[in-house]
């Protein structure tokens, strides 16, 4: 093979013989260089195309994983707020069926008429209808549920207190509205109006009534009021008067011992003497008087009077 190198334009040429050898080496050259620069590059290549997607997967997979955990997380929260939610309709629940039932024991024992408080029927309600968006929320259902539950436990405290006011007011009447007998044991004697006097034989106004007993038997207020006078009266003998609500006073006279002061508060039913025969008396009695407004009143209407 017979090589030409020119010098220049108008150079000289200069020719040179390449044997086998070297026309093989410079093929190599030639032809070896580009293919093997290109092989390097589609290696390089072929090894970073890998590499970024497997970055990318790494990175999906990450997020997949963080994912999953939020979403475990917040299924764990809803669990839990789901169970609070359901414990706390038990308790209303139960809560509800409790006052129902003293409800309805409070108006049988009170005496009110049926259907004053009703505690067996649910509370009355109403309201225009509102048109439903058809799209039904099981969280918004527990959550309309629950709040029914309150709105009931709220109406049935309500009817509660009202209820227990006005036993309040009755107990208050039954406490201090005079009833019963002054002496737990005893017998009439004496009836309220005219009657033989026992000292004089001749007709005379009798202002109360009188109850024979034993000597020594506890004297009780029949209501319950204010000690408006303690101390010795005359025909009366050592005499008890106690002042009520409503312009009652009640007198227990011919007492032996007096167990209270004037101004002490005294209840239904608390001892206040003893039995005696002091003051104008022929043996041992309490001498029992009502007054209304000032005026004496008979007293047995009184001692079989039941409050209701």
């Amino acid at each position: 093979m017979k090589l030409l190198i020119i010098r220049g334009i108008h150079g000289k040429t200069i020719s040179l013989h390449l044997s086998t050898w070297m026309k093989l080496a410079l093929s190599a050259c030639v032809l070896g260089v580009p293919m093997g620069a290109g092989w390097w590059l589609g290696s390089t290549q072929e090894q970073a195309v890998p590499s970024f997607f497997d970055r990318m997967a790494r990175s999906l997979e990450e997020d997949l994983v963080e994912q999953q955990t939020e979403i475990g997380r917040a299924q764990e929260e809803t669990q839990k707020t789901i169970l609070a939610l359901s414990k706390r309709i038990a308790d209303l629940q139960a809560r509800l069926f409790r006052m129902e039932a003293l409800g309805e024991t409070l108006v049988d024992r009170a005496g009110f008429e049926i259907g004053e408080f009703n505690f067996a029927e649910p509370p009355a309600l109403g309201g225009p209808l509102a048109i439903s968006s058809g799209i039904e929320d099981p969280a918004m259902g527990f959550l309309a549920r629950l709040s029914q539950l309150e709105q009931q436990v709220a109406d049935r405290h309500m009817q509660l207190s009202l209820l227990s006011a006005l036993l309040q007011d009755k107990e208050l009447a039954i406490e201090t509205s005079p009833s019963g007998l002054p002496a737990e044991r005893g017998w009439l004697s004496s009836s309220f109006g005219q009657r033989v006097d026992p000292f004089t034989g001749e007709l005379a106004w009798h202002n109360g009534v009188d109850i024979a007993g034993t000597l020594g038997a506890e004297i009780q207020t029949v209501a319950s009021g204010v000690v408006s006078f303690a101390g010795e009266k005359y025909g009366y003998g050592n005499t008890i008067e106690v002042t009520h609500d409503s312009g009652y006073m009640t007198r227990y006279g011919h007492n032996d011992e007096l167990l209270v002061q004037l101004g002490e508060i005294v209840k239904k039913g608390q001892a206040i003497a003893t039995m005696g025969s002091t003051g104008r008396s022929t043996g041992p009695h309490v001498h029992f008087e009502v007054y209304k407004n000032g005026r004496a009143v008979d007293p047995s209407s009184y001692i079989r009077r039941t409050i209701r």
